[in-house]
C-alpha cells in the first residue's frame, strides 16, 4: 500500500517469463505498503478559477497525507485461464468488510521483479534433486534473459537452517553455477527460511516504488525445525509485501500432509500453489513410472508399475512445465487495484481484504490483507 500526495534438451517456453509479472505490485508500495507523499493544502482542495496568491509572510504550509493500499489481482475462468477484459466497474475491494473507493485501476505495465528462489534441500529432498535443480535453472535463465533483464533473483537453500547462497543477481551464469552445485542433506526449517528472506532480504529494499516482490518455493512443505510458526512467516511476508508462489514436488500416488500448508502460505499472501506431480500418467513402457522409494539419486531408475508410484523423470518434468506456463499466463494477466481505505489511522492493527469480481464463473486471487504501518524500512 502507499500513501498517495512465471535449459533441458529442451526449453520450456513459457513458465518463467509467466513471473515476470507476478505479485503485480505497483509502483508507490513500500516495506509495509505504506509510502509518504502528500499533498498539499492548495492541492487538497479544488482548484480555484483565479489564481491561488501567495503566502503571506509568516503563514504555515501544511501537507495532508492520504493512505492508498495496493492490491494485485489475478481473475481465472473455470479452466484456469486468465481474463483479461474486465473493466474497473466490475470489481469491488472491502476492507474488514467495509466497502472501499477504488483510487486507481491498472493492468500494465508492471514493473520489474525482485524474486527470492527458495529451495528445499533437506534430507528428504535427496531424490528430488535433479528435478529441482533442473526447474530452478530453467527459472533463472528465462526470468533473467532477453526483456526481462531489469528482473533480479536471489537464491535461498534450506535444511535444518536456511542459507542466503546468492544476494540479487541478473546474471543467471551465476546462479545456475550455484544451483548446479546444491546437495541434499539434514533438517527442514522451512517457515524459518520465509522468514528470513522477507526480514532480511525484501524488507530492506525500502519502498518498491518500481518493482515487485515474491518468493518462488519449491518444496513438499513439510516443516520440522523451524523456529518461527507458519502465521509469524506469513505475518513477515504481509510485513515485507511479499507473495509465495509454491510449486510442490512431492511424487504422485502418496499422500502429502504438507500440501495443506503450501496451500496456505499462497492462500494467505496472494500467490498460488502449484502441484505439477500429482496428474497420474499412462502406465505403459514408453512413458514409464518411477516407483517411491526405489529411486536413484540422480533419477535414472525407471521400475515399478504398481499404483502407489512415481512420475518417471521426462514425464515429471513436462508436468512441470505444464503447471509452471500456467502460472505464468497468471501471472501476465494480473490487475493492480489501488483503494483509499476510510479508517486512515495507522494503528498496527492487520486488517482484511476482499475484492469481488462482478462477473459470473470466474475466481479471484489477491492479498488477504496488510499491516496499517507508517512508512518504515530496514527489518523490524
Amino acid at each position: 500500500m502507499q500513501v498517495s500526495t512465471k535449459k533441458f534438451v529442451r526449453r520450456f517456453p513459457v513458465w518463467i517469463t509467466a513471473f515476470v509479472a507476478a505479485a503485480g505490485l505497483v509502483a508507490g508500495a513500500s516495506a509495509f505498503g505504506v509510502r509518504p507523499a502528500s499533498l498539499s493544502a492548495a492541492q487538497a482542495t479544488p482548484a480555484s478559477t483565479n489564481s491561488t496568491p501567495a503566502p503571506k509572510k509568516g503563514t504555515t504550509t501544511f501537507r495532508v497525507q492520504r493512505l492508498v493500499v495496493n492490491v494485485p489481482v489475478t481473475v481465472l475462468d473455470k479452466r484456469g485461464a486468465p481474463v483479461i477484459d474486465l473493466p474497473q466497474k466490475d470489481f469491488e475491494v472491502f476492507e474488514d468488510g467495509k466497502r472501499q473507493p477504488i483510487a486507481y485501476f491498472r493492468q500494465e505495465p508492471l514493473p520489474p521483479l525482485r524474486i527470492g528462489l527458495v529451495l528445499d534441500t533437506s534430507n528428504s529432498m535427496r531424490m528430488q534433486m535433479d528435478y529441482e535443480r533442473n526447474a530452478a535453472t530453467e527459472f533463472v535463465y528465462n526470468i533473467l534473459e532477453g526483456e526481462n533483464t531489469n528482473n533480479q533473483i536471489f537464491l535461498e537453500t534450506f535444511d535444518e537452517s536456511s542459507s542466503i547462497l546468492q544476494t540479487f543477481t541478473s546474471d543467471p551464469d551465476v546462479l545456475d553455477r550455484k544451483i548446479r552445485a546444491l546437495k541434499a542433506g539434514g533438517g527442514k526449517a522451512m517457515y524459518d527460511a520465509i522468514y528470513g528472506a522477507c526480514q532480511n532480504v525484501m524488507l530492506p529494499l525500502g519502498n518498491p516504488e518500481t518493482m515487485r516482490r515474491l518468493l518462488v518455493l519449491v518444496s513438499d512443505g513439510l516443516d520440522v525445525s523451524s523456529t518461527h510458526s507458519l502465521d509469524e512467516a506469513v505475518s513477515m511476508c504481509h510485513r515485507a509485501e511479499t507473495s509465495i508462489y509454491t510449486i510442490g514436488n512431492s511424487l504422485y500416488g502418496f499422500s502429502n500432509p504438507g500440501d495443506k500448508y503450501l496451500d496456505d502460505l499462497t492462500e494467505e499472501t496472494g500467490g498460488w500453489a502449484f502441484f505439477p506431480l500429482e496428474q497420474e500418467v499412462g502406465a505403459d513402457l514408453e512413458t514409464g513410472f518411477l516407483a517411491h522409494g526405489q529411486m536413484n539419486d540422480d533419477g535414472s531408475q525407471n521400475v515399478g508399475l504398481g499404483a502407489k508410484t512415481g512420475i518417471y523423470t521426462a514425464e515429471k518434468l513436462e508436468h512441470l512445465s505444464d503447471a509452471l506456463e500456467n502460472l505464468g499466463r497468471q501471472l501476465n494477466s494480473q490487475y493492480s487495484i489501488g483503494y483509499t481505505p476510510t479508517d486512515q489511522q495507522l494503528d498496527g492493527a492487520y486488517r482484511r481484504i476482499r475484492v469481488v469480481v462482478r462477473r459470473k464463473g470466474v475466481r479471484a486471487r489477491y492479498k488477504a490483507g496488510y499491516f496499517a504501518l507508517p512508512p518504515a524500512t530496514g527489518t523490524s
